[in-house]
């Protein structure tokens, strides 16, 4: 139930990649106490805030004199580069004017998403609904499994045959695999069919409890021969254990139908 909304999916990558444009963007914010002057700007709090908080990781208030020191004199520095005679002139070159616009559009985007997000309430009826849904679509079954990982057909297919003549599966594992489950006698814990790539789940879903492939199964990890152990049906998880991810999702749903509406009246 993971769930991406533009709002968390940009925030990252926004930061790490926009802390110019940001510091800019804020500088003369109101109610912001001027720290340092470069050059005649003047760079006031929330800019500092805002650099701090991007360098660290959101954990601007924790930084350590050594930090701070080291993250002022960052900030100093982009600073005076960007009051140089010729950073005027680097700002109206297109390539550089377009990185700057589109930095600028996507913070103003993602302060709109998250001011969407902020302001969208969820009620239990639409928690509940979600839920129902979501667990009428999860798979029935869970599975627990063991495989054998090689590099080639023919050697998933020579396994096979020693599996045959009665070759013990967790020995051949940790003999032959080259997969991480290996020295466990290839074992995976339950996972849900959606959990494993598609010809592995089709491989194990076409199988009997008790029974292993007798052809070679190819994923783009390799070769596998596959053990089936056992099945049992899937336990969902609680309708409190789910309520964050549901919220998640409701507001998610719920924005991509505002960004639908308006694209459908965004004017030309």
């Amino acid at each position: 139930m993971k769930v991406n909304s533009l709002s968390r999916r940009c925030s990252a990558r926004l930061i790490s990649t926009s802390l110019l444009s940001a510091a800019l963007l804020l500088t003369g914010q109101a109610n912001a106490e001027t720290i340092f002057s470069i050059n005649g700007v003047d760079v006031d709090s929330a800019v500092v805030d805002m650099y701090f908080n991007s360098r660290l990781g959101g954990k601007g208030g924790q930084a350590s004199p050594e930090q701070r020191e080291a993250l002022m004199s960052e900030l100093r520095d982009i600073y005076l580069l960007t009051t140089q005679d010729n950073a005027k002139a680097l700002e109206n070159d297109p390539q550089i004017a377009a990185q700057i616009e589109l930095q600028k559009r996507s913070i103003l985007a993602q302060a709109v998403a998250s001011q969407f997000f902020d302001a969208t309430d969820v009620s239990e009826e639409e928690l509940l609904a979600t839920y129902n849904e979501q667990v009428k679509m999860a798979p029935p079954l869970q599975f627990k499994a063991r495989h054998i990982l090689v590099e080639t057909q023919g050697e998933a297919q020579a396994i096979i045959d020693e599996l045959d003549a009665g070759a013990d599966f967790q020995e051949l594992a940790k003999e032959k695999s080259k997969g991480p489950s290996g020295p466990n006698g290839g074992e995976l814990d339950w996972f849900s069919p959606n959990q494993m790539v598609a010809p592995f789940t089709q491989a194990v879903e076409a199988l009997e409890d008790g029974s292993y492939t007798k052809t070679p199964v190819q994923t783009q990890f390799g070769w596998h021969v596959i053990l089936r152990e056992a099945s049992r049906k899937s336990e969902p998880p609680t309708f409190e254990a789910s309520r964050e991810n549901l919220e998640a999702a409701i507001r998610n749903r719920k924005f991509q139908d505002h960004l639908g509406e308006l694209r459908k009246n965004a004017a030309e």
